[in-house]
């Protein structure tokens, strides 16, 4: 049985490093993850979705006639899926998707910066894509094709979790990970930094990537 491509994509002030684990986990469930390094630190979201779409293009040629390749995302990661989906031409070529720990309603650490420092946020671009206001314009769609799967954690054991008013992973508001537009949705107990790297959130990953669905 050939195994099912999957694009992998990193967040925030990482790199393709970070996916490495998952990427293990997830050749162990018969996958074969493909890695990404896009610029998710001084640019913005909107340049780094073009230069993913660019690197989906490379691979949509090596694809089998009726294969399909799935999408999962860290963090900013899976918000580079969902502009990617928002824009792209090649939705028929892609399967399902997963977001861990994304801030789909935007950031609300990204708010506070934007009020510490206006320099701040102007450096580092990426963090200034994250605020809500900005998320708002990007203009997210749901593409009726692609089901889109998100897990979000409770697990605030980082400082700044500590500024957000809501349950959080230490980075990111669980409600700002759930939306309306997902097909599934579920919690687990872990961290922003370690969710993705756990071998039940891959379990989970591939769960909604062949049913449609997180079992639990």
């Amino acid at each position: 049985m050939i195994a099912k491509k999957v694009i992998l994509i990193h967040g925030y002030n990482k790199n393709q490093k970070d996916m490495i684990t998952l990427k293990e986990n997830l050749t162990k469930l018969g996958y074969n993850g493909l890695l990404v390094s896009l610029p998710l630190t001084f640019k913005r979201i909107e340049y780094c979705t073009s230069l993913f779409e660019e690197r989906v293009e490379e691979i949509i040629p090596t694809l089998d006639k009726n294969e399909k390749i799935s999408l999962v995302g860290h963090s900013t990661g899976g918000l580079i899926i969902r502009h990617f989906l928002s824009k792209t031409k090649h939705t028929a070529k892609i399967d399902r998707s997963v977001l861990i720990a994304t801030p789909n309603q935007g950031s609300q650490l990204a708010t506070i910066a934007a009020k510490l420092s206006t320099t701040f946020t102007k450096v580092f671009k990426t963090l200034d894509s994250l605020h809500p206001n900005n998320i708002k314009k990007l203009n997210l769609k749901d593409i009726s094709t692609v089901e889109v799967g998100a897990i979000a954690g409770n697990k605030s054991n980082l400082l700044l979790g500590k500024l957000l008013a809501e349950e959080n992973d230490g980075r990111v508001q669980i409600s700002s990970v759930n939306y309306y537009g997902l097909k599934d949705f579920i919690i687990l107990p872990y961290g922003h930094k370690e969710i993705h790297h756990q071998f039940r959130t891959a379990e989970l990953v591939d769960s909604f990537l062949r049913i449609g669905q997180f079992k639990r």
